[in-house]
């Protein structure tokens, strides 16, 4: 009796615990979405964590979890990265770790560590050497090294300028007016030109100088240029250059660091360009303005490609009915002749001699009749299959994936056995895949769309034929080649591949097995039908996408055809423009500065 109410109580127990199961998964499955709304990643984590660690089976459940740890993930991640700007290395690192435990397979995560962490062992080794053994002599000598010369004037009031004189009268007066030194090659000649400026900058006074007397000036000091005339001899000659390495954040291969060289070459002209693949490197010597548009081309072409993570799931629904009734009735017999009926006499009961067909009767025959058996038969049987992979891509990187076995199958040529000679020695075999297989490359679009091109094959042995003393299998291949244009999390099902195979055989005495009802008693009636269908469901998440900013839309003044230039900015107010304590002067000062006595005008041109 003990054992009975134990037995009873187990049972209690177990049926109430299964409800409760579902009740506690379907709450934290509602807390996570409510979290998910109010963009709390971490909280929505843990609730969807919690229903599926409650119902493992459930999809609804998995794929919530599985798309919150990427998204929760991702958020650690950036947080890090905003931490590690400010120079706060060890909350970054908590930040990456945090990632890291959320989903191990973050590769970005990982990374994130590995290089902060080297930041932080750098950084303590700076502290903890002495600062006149912190670098060689050369070393500190390289860092030391000036950087290109940045022309700095002392005034920058807008002037305006009519004048009527040579190129380098009219370059030394904008110098005075800026306070700059102006100085002329020996080897140029100045011309006779007519200016007329108003309210212009000191750059856009030189600018429009050189371009109309086809001279160009660089910067030899900070308060001082030199002007020289524009062609490319002379700029080659006179024309500072600079050297800076750009390192490639986003590059995979020799061959797209080779085409960002390309890049360079044809749209700024550079020519001396040095390539280092094994740091993602690019060396290059050049003017300050090739460096200045360097900088801007490769950050525009340096993005991290996007990157997709494909849910597939394979469902497939196998359903098999055999229903059998009716009688197996016997449709033969045979009949023997019996020695022992034809013969009186006993001592020859099992021979049969010529004499004994005189004697034959019935009872000499023996007649044989199978037996019959009554069949009412019913199978009905459902198998169902679901895969859930996931696959992570690259954008325009093909990702395969294979779940099944290798098949060998025989290809080349084979010699049948013969002559002593095993039909093995001439056969090479190549392995084929047999299961699910799947080919898929994403494009990600810059509007959250993503264009999938897909193969998807199901395949399995169906049977084995003997060729040339040879046992090959039978492939049955089940294969869509597919493309769609998805938004980020929207479901592609992939269906119609449905196979129904219905059998009806009727086997018993013609013309009875025609009769309802009597059929059934002189035949056997079977009816069979087999029903097989497979559908893919397709689910693309971009975890990172192609980020173009207004910076990189941007147009850039490069200069002419023939030379390479930028134009900078005036970031000054024109109108109050500061003094040398700052403070902005007042604006009843005159706009644009006198000129000195005896400065040529364009009515004094002498």
């Amino acid at each position: 009796m003990t054992r009975l109410r134990i037995l009873v109580c187990l049972i209690t127990v177990a049926t109430l615990a299964v409800p409760a199961s579902a009740d506690k998964a379907s709450s934290a499955y509602k807390a996570g979405s409510r979290a998910e709304q109010q963009n709390n990643y971490d909280a929505a984590y843990q609730a969807y964590k919690q229903a599926s660690n409650a119902k493992p089976t459930d999809p609804t459940y998995l794929a919530a979890y599985t798309r919150m740890r990427f998204y929760a993930a991702a958020e650690h991640i950036r947080r890090g990265q905003a931490l590690r700007d400010q120079g706060k290395l060890q909350e970054a690192l908590a930040e990456f770790q945090l990632a890291a435990e959320i989903d191990s397979s973050n590769f970005s995560g990982q990374q994130e560590i590995r290089r902060t962490a080297e930041a932080m062992r750098l950084q303590a080794r700076q502290k903890e050497l002495p600062p006149e053994k912190a670098s060689s002599s050369l070393t500190k000598m390289a860092e030391e090294a000036e950087g290109p010369v940045e022309l700095e004037a002392t005034s920058d009031t807008p002037m305006t300028l009519r004048m009527s004189a040579n190129t380098d009268v009219i370059y030394k007066m904008v110098g005075k007016l800026a306070g700059v030194n102006v100085l002329i090659d020996s080897d140029y000649k100045p011309q006779k030109i007519s200016i007329d400026l108003n309210d212009v900058s000191f750059r856009e006074a030189l600018a429009m100088v050189a371009l109309q007397s086809k001279t160009f000036w660089r910067a030899v000091s900070a308060n001082t240029i030199l002007i020289s005339a524009d062609n490319p001899g002379k700029r080659k000659e006179v024309e500072q250059n600079v050297m800076k390495t750009f390192y490639l954040h986003n590059v995979a291969s020799p061959a797209e660091l080779q085409e960002a060289a390309n890049t360079l070459k044809g749209i700024l002209d550079i020519s001396r360009i040095q390539l280092t693949p094994e740091h993602r490197a690019i060396t290059l010597r050049g003017t300050p303005d090739q460096m200045v548009l360097a900088a801007k081309l490769l950050g525009d072409i340096d993005k991290p490609k996007a990157e997709v993570v494909i849910d597939v799931a394979v469902m497939q629904v196998s359903r098999d009915r055999l229903r059998t009734l009716g009688t197996n009735v016997p449709t033969s017999t045979s009949i023997s002749l019996s020695p022992s009926g034809a013969s009186g006499n006993s001592g020859s009961s099992n021979q049969l001699t010529l004499n004994s067909f005189a004697n034959l009767n019935a009872t000499n025959f023996l007649v044989t009749i199978p037996g019959a058996s009554l069949s009412f038969l019913m199978t009905d049987g459902k198998t169902k299959v679901l895969q859930r992979p996931e696959i992570r891509a690259l954008d325009d990187e093909k990702a395969t994936l294979k779940i099944g076995d290798r098949v060998p199958i025989a290809t080349g040529s084979f010699q049948p056995g013969g002559g002593g000679v095993s039909p093995l020695v001439n056969t090479q075999f190549q392995y084929l895949d047999v299961g699910v297989n799947i080919d898929i490359t994403p494009h990600v679009h810059s509007n959250r769309e993503v264009t999938l091109k897909m193969v998807l094959e199901i395949s399995s042995v169906t049977g084995v034929q003997n060729i040339g003393g040879i046992s090959q299998p039978t492939i049955g291949q089940r294969r869509i080649e597919h493309e769609a244009r998805l938004e980020d999390g929207d479901v592609n099902l992939v269906g119609g591949i449905l196979e129904d195979v219905e059998t009806q055989s009727l086997s018993g005495y013609p013309w009875l097995t025609r009769i309802p009802i009597l059929k059934y008693l002189f035949g056997q009636e079977t009816k069979e039908r087999r029903e097989n269908e497979i559908v893919f469901a397709i689910t693309p998440h971009i975890i990172r996408s192609n980020e173009v900013t207004d910076q990189n839309l941007r147009m850039v003044d490069v200069g002419t055809g023939n030379s390479t230039s930028v134009r900078r900015k005036d970031t000054k107010d024109k109108s109050t423009p500061p003094d040398s304590l700052g403070s902005p002067k007042p604006t009843s000062e005159p706009k644009s500065p006198k000129l000195p006595t005896g400065a040529p005008t364009q009515d004094n041109p002498h």
